[in-house]
């Protein structure tokens, strides 16, 4: 089995699957919440405690982070938990087949390449790729698979965080649809901002995307997936998302790891013209 570890700035999405290539499945999956201050030790005893009786199963562990300090602390448990592997770690540099066409390709984090890769691996067209995280990140991928940028807006709780502790009257309220965009209280009025207002900024950012980019506009030529552990909050509430994908970033992670591993075995075989990103 192979464990698909994405370390982001809120929250850790681990899951393991099965099989390889077109039979790979994802078996289990689990968010638990990132502490920056997290030992390798402390890491390892919550990843076999979620395993339970499958971690003997683990063989190889692919992984990410966009938190510096637990990503020297995942080199550790990788080489001190989990054996000889193999083992990828996806950081700036690994090739991973997405040509990022930006101004500096080591800016780009490694959770939007891991996003970029399985959304064009999995629906074949060219994407748009909302992620609701931390930040909520609308990146654009080519019908070639190429990383061709995008867009870093605040994500939903750090617009609640602020919110509530910026102001004097204003609370940390339940995210759920309010009765009407028009709230009749407080918390409706708080709801209705929240999700609507998200929900319209994504939906602005998608269409001006469309509209900029060549090739875009055209509805049946381009996937605009949704994913993020807050997706599942507002999807339903933005006219421009077509799918929900939620673990699009494990995916990529997958498909990282498989890369990795068939280029090692070329490798043996002798010499490897990799001319890919």
């Amino acid at each position: 089995m192979l464990l698909a570890l994405d370390v982001g700035n809120t929250n850790i999405h681990l899951g393991v699957f099965a099989g390889r290539g077109d039979h790979a499945h994802l078996v289990r999956d689990w968010r638990i919440r990132t502490e920056p201050r997290m030992t390798a030790d402390e890491l390892a005893l919550t990843l076999r405690g979620l395993l339970g009786d499958d971690v003997d199963r683990v063989v190889s562990v692919v992984g990410l982070s966009t938190v510096p300090s637990l990503l020297r602390e995942m080199r550790v448990v990788v080489g001190k938990y989990f054996g000889s592997g193999p083992h990828v770690l996806l950081e700036p540099g690994l090739r991973t087949g997405v040509a990022l066409l930006v101004d500096n390709p080591k800016e780009v984090g490694t959770d939007r390449v891991a996003n970029a890769l399985a959304a064009h691996a999995t629906y074949g067209t060219a994407c748009i790729v909302v992620d609701f995280g931390t930040t909520t990140l609308v990146d654009v991928v080519s019908a070639k698979g190429e990383f061709l940028g995008g867009a870093i807006a605040p994500g939903i709780d750090l617009a609640v965080d602020a919110l509530a502790a910026r102001t004097v009257t204003l609370r940390t309220v339940e995210l759920l649809p309010p009765r009407s965009v028009v709230g009749k209280n407080t918390v409706e009025a708080l709801q209705s901002g929240i999700l609507y207002g998200f929900a319209g900024q994504v939906d602005g950012l998608v269409t001006r995307v469309r509209r900029e980019i060549p090739g875009f506009a055209d509805t049946d030529e381009v996937t605009v997936v949704a994913t993020g552990y807050l997706a599942p909050l507002v999807f339903d509430e933005c006219r421009t998302l077509d799918v929900h994908h939620g673990h699009l970033t494990l995916e990529g992670l997958r498909l990282v790891f498989e890369r990795q591993n068939d280029l090692a075995r070329a490798r043996k075989r002798g010499p490897v013209a990799d001319s890919a990103p």
